[in-house]
């Protein structure tokens, strides 16, 4: 009788109807339109035009540095800039740069890389002279043999083995 019931049950959950209803949300109220009373900020300033250069040259610290640039009011930008390299010669940048074609860079050198030759160090060995002390005025040690005896090491006797020694016959 229990199975019976409870095989009822579970038909009676599998048809029921599972289309429940969609649940319907009314606002309350009504939002407000906004609009803003101020008119919007345009950020697109105008180039400011300018100038400046700098330069660097000291002979004793090998420094020779310059850089130049200007900027007019629609953004355009040209300069240049000169670096001394260490292999002595000159590297000389340059550039244009606007909004339109970007950074465009023209690179130069001026003058001839010179390296060093490679010398090897001149230098020879120091003489050294015999020195200028006396010997000691003690005696030389001297090392008596110890007093124990040497050990003497006996070869240990195995026993001969007593497996019979193979014999190998070719089977045809």
């Amino acid at each position: 009788m229990k199975g019976f019931v409870v095989c009822a049950l579970i038909a009676a959950a599998f048809a029921a109807p599972q289309d429940y209803p969609k649940p319907e949300y009314k606002p309350e109220y009504k939002a407000a339109e906004y609009k803003p009373a101020y008119k919007a900020a345009d950020y697109k300033y105008d180039y400011a035009p300018y100038q400046f250069a700098w330069a660097v040259k000291d002979d004793y610290t090998y420094n020779d540095y310059a850089h130049e640039q200007v900027t007019d009011d629609k953004g355009y930008t040209k300069g240049s800039y000169r670096v001394l390299l260490p292999d002595g010669r000159v590297q000389t940048v340059t550039y244009t740069a606007d909004a339109y074609s970007g950074y465009n860079a023209d690179v130069q050198y001026t003058g001839e890389a010179k390296y060093p030759e490679y010398k090897a160090p001149a230098y020879s060995a120091p003489e050294y002279k015999t020195p200028a002390y006396k010997a000691p005025a003690y005696p030389a040690p001297e090392y008596k043999a110890p007093a124990y005896p040497a050990p003497e090491y006996k070869a240990p006797a195995y026993p001969t083995p007593a497996y019979k020694a193979p014999t190998y016959e070719p089977k045809y």
